[in-house]
């Protein structure tokens, strides 16, 4: 079988399982409604269950912008291996799925494809949500400060896990902000 022929494939048994995932109900819940106007600006990235890029990740945060044509413009920085590692940029794009009162989107980080992107909780101050997945693979809590107490991470960490999520690789990302650093 030729390579070109393998990719097709996978890429076909892959939308068929995605397909197939989507028919069944997700333990990670859709906030009721989200405000896209509220929502957009800065949030710090504070516990996260990672993805290969996110790993040794610090000072992490996350901008959304709703453009005029609905879509939501997302630059996602991070430093990468330590507080004075180099700066890292993504700037993926949201498409809000119809119907989901701004809950669900569709994240692209690379064309074509869009991975899910469900705004499981926001608090109703804007000040704190969870973005989760329904494979139960990663999940981020973000505020709109860099810290947050411990007791409020631990009642949130309980929240993600009685979704199901496994929160023994639930780790806080390190954020530490200078008062003379400029904020994103």
């Amino acid at each position: 079988m030729n390579t070109r022929a393998l990719t097709l494939g996978l890429f076909a048994s892959g939308l068929m399982l995605s397909a197939h995932a989507a028919d069944k109900p997700s333990p990670v819940p859709l906030a009721p409604q989200v405000d896209l106007q509220k929502f957009s600006g800065d949030w710090y990235v504070i516990g996260i269950i990672p993805n290969f890029i996110e790993k040794k990740a610090y000072n992490s945060v996350e901008t959304y912008k709703l453009d005029e044509d609905g879509t939501i413009a997302t630059t996602f920085r991070y430093r990468k291996g330590g507080f004075d590692g180099p700066l890292k940029t993504m700037t993926p794009r949201g498409f809000v799925e119809p119907g989901t009162n701004n809950a669900l989107w569709g994240m692209r980080v690379f064309w074509p494809f869009k991975g899910e992107y469900r705004i499981a909780h926001v608090e109703p101050d804007y000040s704190t949500t969870i973005i989760g997945r329904s494979a139960l693979d990663y999940v981020w809590l973000m505020s709109r400060t860099p810290q947050m107490s411990d007791a409020a991470f631990e009642k949130y960490r309980t929240q993600i896990g009685s979704w199901g999520y496994d929160v023994t690789q639930f780790v806080r990302v390190p954020q530490q902000w200078p008062e003379a650093t400029p904020r994103p």
